[in-house]
């Protein structure tokens, strides 16, 4: 019998916001995937390690996966990739992919799964807490109440027609762009908050657009309004 190939959402960062669910999958598996070539500095299995620390006697397959926007450089690493897991599958093994947040939301996960999928194997999807649910509540917020919209952005790409949505706006991992990503808000006459690193060592919060920085990290959400 073939193996499952498992998306496992570790939350955003504090080992204590891992579900029970991700907890016991990841302790029943054997091997566990990651979409980086080293275990030691891959933020999911850091956290999973904290939550499960008996992952670290497990098989740890690690996956290139580069963060750029080439697309044929994204093909040829998503490919070798689940290639990688299909090759455990065959084997009757089970494999558990982590993921930052939740698998459902922006995860490289998504890339495997369909890959994994076309050729005949099944997927199963642990979710996770999701790094804007995580966010709110680091700052004391609803995000959103009665009839308001909630809009889900990656702010790695082009914002300003987003920025006009009704409703509520999350910018996820907006580090990288953060400097025009404040301008756009502010050019839009909109305010907000952000939370880097959430949940993790480095958190840091900031309460309004003129708190935050020129610079940020990678993992910088934002909620605007």
């Amino acid at each position: 019998m073939a193996g499952i190939m498992y998306g496992i959402g570790v939350g955003p960062g504090d080992p204590e916001l891992m579900t029970i669910k991700a907890v016991k999958r990841i302790r029943d598996l054997k091997v566990i995937a990651i979409p980086h070539k080293d275990k030691e500095i891959c933020t999911s299995y850091q956290i999973a390690r904290q939550a499960v620390p008996e992952i670290e006697e497990k098989e740890c397959l690690c996956l290139h996966m580069p963060m750029t926007k080439d697309q044929e450089a994204l093909r040829k690493s998503h490919e070798e990739a689940a290639d990688a897991v299909i090759a455990r599958l065959q084997l009757g093994e089970d494999v558990g992919f982590l993921t930052l947040g939740d698998v459902s939301i922006y995860s490289t996960f998504a890339y495997l799964a369909e890959r994994v999928v076309k050729e005949g194997y099944e997927i199963r999807l642990v979710s996770g807490i999701p790094s804007f649910c995580a966010a709110a509540a680091r700052l004391d917020l609803s995000l959103v109440t009665g009839s308001e919209e909630l809009h889900i952005i990656p702010a790695s790409y082009q914002i300003s027609d987003a920025l006009k949505l009704p409703g509520v706006k999350v910018l996820m991992k907006a580090g990288r762009q953060i400097e025009a990503v404040k301008e756009e808000i502010k050019k839009n006459g909109l305010s907000a908050v952000m939370v880097e690193n959430c949940g993790m060592e480095e958190e840091r919060i900031y309460k309004s657009l003129d708190e935050i920085p020129e610079t940020a990290g990678y993992y910088s959400l934002l909620i605007v309004r």
